[in-house]
């Protein structure tokens, strides 16, 4: 979503995690996606392609003000490590020997604290999606995905708002296509957007 809205254009290489290409692992010994290979770098955190991406005079973002901005920073930190620890042992229980309804416990009051900073619509900040909308909206997408039922009826309605907006947008939909998987002796790459 960041590369659209910033107009950068990269070669999308769509993988399989559980067969992760050599040419990805020599590039990227954290073996995550994403993975942005520059010229002189490589990107392998999301919030660090996000900020590149974005890094453009042609970012379709809303402009934040100073309390905005402070809010955002501090939501996306949030989202990016306490809800993402949560949201995890949750959704992946049988990975972990832990309790899974405690960290879905720990990921709804989270959202509802979010829920209660939301005072527009039909983003976080109004009219024009913005940087903390596509940094933490996946998140919660997968946090509505483990439990549909559980998500949809909670009280935190400006979220669960928030989400439908964002998984009907043009936006959403176009970053969400699907693509065969790149094969390194055909070089299939697709350039994106």
């Amino acid at each position: 979503m960041a590369l659209i809205l910033g107009s950068k254009e990269c070669e999308l290489r769509e993988i399989l995690l559980k067969n992760k290409p050599d040419e990805m692992l020599k590039i990227s010994s954290k073996a995550t996606v994403p993975v942005l290979k520059l010229p002189n770098s490589v990107l392998d955190e999301s919030l660090d392609i996000i900020s590149w991406a974005l890094d453009s005079p042609v970012s379709k973002l809303h402009l934040y003000s100073e309390e905005q901005e402070l809010l955002s920073k501090e939501i996306v930190q949030l989202f990016d490590s306490k809800f993402k620890y949560h949201l995890d042992r949750y959704k992946y229980s049988y990975r972990y020997e832990n309790n899974p309804e405690l960290h879905q416990k720990e990921c709804s009051i989270m959202l509802a604290n979010l829920d209660a900073k939301i005072n527009s619509s039909p983003w976080i900040f109004g009219t024009q999606i913005s940087l903390l909308d596509i940094s933490i909206l996946p998140f919660i997408r997968q946090c509505k995905i483990a439990d549909p039922d559980w998500f949809s009826n909670q009280d935190f309605t400006k979220v669960i708002d928030l989400l439908d907006h964002f998984e009907s947008c043009d936006l959403f939909n176009h970053a969400m296509q699907k693509y065969d998987l790149w094969d390194p002796r055909k070089n299939n790459g697709i350039l994106f957007p």
